[in-house]
């Protein structure tokens, strides 16, 4: 990622189909093509004929990865999906998912969203089930350091029981955000977490059914909202068809990030769509940080929506006023020294005739770091803007996220001991103005304690490791 340009990084995005008459590989190729924005370091698909499993995964964009030649080579019955970014482990082929074991004389391949946070104690349970198994992980750790793998591992350590009775037993030691889709030669199978961090949702094919990171993702691929996976929820589907069990009891925390910007707009969490959400939070942004300008810009994409809330509530024109490169993202061809110093205009330029010597409302979804607003506030400038107010459609990010957002330390963040009126001056803003935690909540329609909201009041709803908390805690004092 461009080092100038740091906003919030997504986590991954996971997909399933079990459709015996469809072409499950050219399903998947669109789910995920849909849940790119969750994860654009890597990608694969494991694909199974009944007889065995096919995995097929490589670093890049979906769309760089699989061909038409590579669709066709991997023919089958059902499949799972991953499209990736890096919580936990490098960024490195061998970290791709799906990853594969096998599973008492079957394949077993398995995708995860989200960050499992008692790893430690895992590794403990997984030396007491399987020594040898443990001692191979460690051996490979350099070739595989995600917690997916740990997982995998864990449930290729259980003699003569099925599949479905080992994630039973599997899956209520697990702590932390988790969505998976894994997948035997013959069965598919998807869980979440007890706290439901991160959206899964089930769809229906004419003959076959999907689960997906993302409503969208349904859409794409032509598939009917059923519902959501149920937090605590095991779903199992095969040819006698979609079987539920329950491993933990449901007590939800939905991140509540996801609707400030890792969802696609085009998404509905807890039965509300995620465009419509950022309307809200962009009227209440309004009323609660007016501003006397002549044209309110979004910071495209996850801007827009809330800045024509903002518009609309304060009656102040919409306008476009900045340009988005929509090929720029996670690039792994480093810039010359001299386009680097351009920073953000890789990515955005504006439009100098919409904003030359207009007062400008600019619209954010956050602020991590503050590096891109800063840029984006001086070249705002040096188009010609007379005054240039910005306005963040969330709270300010004062704690890190241990649950799949890559924030980890409180170091990291340009919000924690400022005031906004000092982050205000550091960024160079005229004024700076952050939706309240309150505004945000109402805005989502969920009650506030079935959110996680931790990365704004850090309280979080999971236990995080020991480590992990001591160093927060000494952050704090500092």
């Amino acid at each position: 990622m461009l080092s100038s340009y740091d906003g919030p990084k997504e986590e991954c995005g996971v997909f399933g189909v079990w459709a015996p008459d469809e072409d499950v590989a050219q399903l998947t190729y669109y789910g995920l093509f849909a849940l790119q924005h969750r994860g654009q370091e890597s990608a694969g698909m494991a694909v199974s004929n009944l007889q065995r499993i096919m995995v097929f995964k490589d670093m890049g964009l979906v769309s760089q990865i699989f061909d038409e030649a590579t669709l066709k080579s991997l023919p089958g019955r059902l499949a799972i999906g991953h499209t990736r970014y890096s919580t936990t482990g490098a960024s490195v082929w061998q970290n791709a998912q799906p990853t594969f074991r096998s599973v008492q004389g079957s394949g077993l391949a398995l995708a995860h969203n989200g960050n499992i946070t008692n790893t430690h104690e895992l590794e403990q349970w997984l030396a007491e089930l399987a020594p040898s198994e443990h001692h191979e992980s460690k051996q490979k750790a350099m070739d595989s350091t995600n917690d997916t793998s740990l997982i995998a591992a864990l449930m290729a350590s259980f003699p003569d029981q099925s599949i479905e009775d080992i994630a039973m037993a599997v899956l209520p030691r697990l702590k932390g955000a988790f969505c998976l889709t894994f997948m035997t030669e013959t069965t598919l199978y998807a869980a979440r977490d007890p706290q439901g961090v991160r959206p899964l949702v089930l769809g229906r094919l004419s003959n076959g059914w999907v689960v997906a990171s993302e409503t969208a993702a349904l859409d794409l691929v032509g598939a009917s909202f059923i519902r959501e996976v149920e937090p605590g929820e095991l779903l199992s589907i095969d040819e006698g068809g979609l079987r539920s069990r329950r491993f933990a009891e449901a007590k939800p925390k939905g991140c509540i990030f996801e609707y400030v910007y890792v969802a696609r707009p085009d998404t509905t969490i807890a039965g509300s769509s995620v465009n419509a959400t950022r309307i809200r939070i962009g009227e209440r942004l309004a009323q609660e940080c007016p501003a006397d300008a002549d044209l309110v810009i979004p910071v495209p994409q996850s801007g827009i929506p809330s800045a024509v809330g903002y518009a609309r509530a304060s009656g102040i024109t919409y306008g476009q006023g900045l340009v988005k490169n929509n090929y720029v993202g996670r690039t792994f061809i480093q810039p010359s020294q001299t386009i680097r110093q351009q920073g953000i205009r890789l990515k955005l330029n504006p439009l100098r005739e919409e904003i030359e010597g207009k007062r400008l409302v600019v619209v954010d979804d956050s602020i991590v770091r503050g590096n891109t607003q800063r840029a984006l506030v001086r070249m705002l400038r040096e188009a010609g803007a007379k005054e240039v107010h910005v306005r963040i459609s969330s709270p300010p990010v004062e704690w890190p996220c241990f649950y799949g957002i890559d924030f980890s330390t409180r170091a990291e963040l340009i919000a924690p001991g400022l005031t906004v009126d000092e982050i205000c001056r550091s960024i160079g803003a005229d004024s700076l103005g952050f939706v309240s935690i309150e505004g945000l909540t109402e805005a989502t329609q969920v009650p506030a304690d079935n959110l996680c909201r931790a990365c704004f009041d850090g309280k979080y709803p999971i236990a995080i490791p020991p480590a992990q908390a001591e160093l927060l805690h000494l952050e704090a004092k500092s």
